[in-house]
């Protein structure tokens, strides 16, 4: 597949099984397949399965934001927080789905009427070494007072991003009661991310290259 192929249509299931060549095939929970570029990571041996949300086709959006609110709905959240940049558009589809007249978008860029107090370091795997803050406008602080709250974001891996969103939010002395996410990346998440659950469209697993290409990583001992 040509790069620009990548995240615009489904293809039928089931998905073949390893080893795989340069691409990855994520199972959906309606049994079609989205096929994912592998990226190695450095000379480790090791790669992850990528997804950009923004730019796939909106087939692709509609799909993830469809399985997410159906994944979220039993939590009956009552607000949408989205997570920049990319969980912001995957917030509002899913928001709209519940039923939502919006959502709650944190930010990156500081506002002039914004508090710095309520702001945290911002870290994320796929742009290492950036430097950035997370931001709430203390303007949507009435809305989320005494909210079920869902934190959205496009892809959990690490968990930085979510951790910092969980950590804005406690500020406030407020707490999520389900985060979501297109994509559960490897489990490097999970450490750090017990205090409500993390629904996902679709997991991925931690690969290595082998002589006959890429598969799912073994599991320690």
């Amino acid at each position: 597949m040509q790069p620009h192929h990548f995240w615009q249509d489904f293809q039928p299931g089931p998905p073949p099984p390893p080893p795989w060549h340069h691409r990855f095939p994520a199972s959906l929970p309606d049994g079609r397949v989205l096929w994912l570029p592998i990226r190695p990571l450095g000379d480790s041996g090791t790669g992850i399965a990528s997804l950009i949300l923004n730019q796939a086709s909106f087939e692709v959006e509609d799909a993830l934001a469809d399985h997410l609110a159906t994944r979220l709905a039993p939590h009956a959240p009552d607000v949408v927080i989205g997570l920049p940049t990319l969980g912001l558009g995957l917030a509002r589809a899913v928001a709209a789905r519940l039923g939502h007249a919006r959502m709650i978008p944190l930010g990156t860029s500081r506002k002039f009427w914004y508090d710095e107090a309520l702001s945290v370091p911002l870290s994320s795997i796929t742009s290492p070494g950036a430097q950035k803050r997370l931001y709430l406008d203390p303007r949507m602080i009435p809305l989320l007072d005494g909210a079920r709250i869902a934190l959205i974001d496009d892809v959990v891996s690490s968990g930085a991003s979510m951790r910092a969103g969980l950590a804005l939010l406690a500020l406030t002395g407020l707490q999520p009661v389900v985060m979501g996410v297109a994509m559960r990346q490897t489990a490097r998440w999970r450490e750090g991310l017990a205090s409500a659950p993390v629904e996902g469209v679709f997991d991925t697993p931690l690969l290595r290259r082998t002589e006959a290409g890429w598969a799912p990583e073994a599991p320690g001992p």
